[in-house]
């Protein structure tokens, strides 16, 4: 399931909706984003986040249907919020469940590397002054780590 979002979400219910009724879970995973304090070594006072409706839901669909295809999922959940966010505020949550801790536990760190350095949103971070903006790009180590999903990538 996917949902793109301005409000904010109940991590507790999402995950118990997620469940419900499904005995043959045995491991759920999760991970939570927030928006940080300090970005590079100076404070920001918000990020806004951007994304173009219908082709962002497309984007994760698929890439939530590649976890699907990877590893044998009883359950997954992308949020994803958009507009402006404060320090401290709820981003993502990414949701898996298998019958199986291993699977729950690739699937979600599989979606994050994905969200992290793939996912069609623009991030603009305002520093506490507001005058001091810039544009928030995957950062090397964020590249690496979703690189390692890609079967196509020589592993010599």
């Amino acid at each position: 399931m996917i949902r793109v979002q301005q409000e904010d979400f109940d991590v507790s219910r999402e995950i118990a909706s997620l469940r419900a009724g499904d005995l043959s879970i045995g491991g759920i995973c999760s991970f939570i984003g927030t928006v940080r304090e300090l970005s590079g070594g100076a404070a920001i006072s918000s990020m806004t986040l951007e994304h173009y409706p219908g082709m962002t839901e497309r984007a994760l669909s698929d890439i939530e249907a590649q976890a699907c295809a990877r590893w044998p999922l009883s359950g997954c959940l992308i949020i994803h919020r958009y507009g402006k966010l404060e320090p401290g505020d709820q981003i993502v949550l990414v949701v898996t469940a298998s019958a199986h801790r291993q699977a729950a536990f690739d699937a979600c760190q599989f979606l994050i590397d994905w969200l992290k350095t793939k996912a069609p949103f623009w991030k603009l971070e305002a520093g506490t002054d507001g005058a001091d903006k810039h544009w928030v790009e995957a950062n090397g180590s964020d590249t690496l780590a979703a690189n390692r999903w890609d079967d196509t990538q020589d592993k010599t």
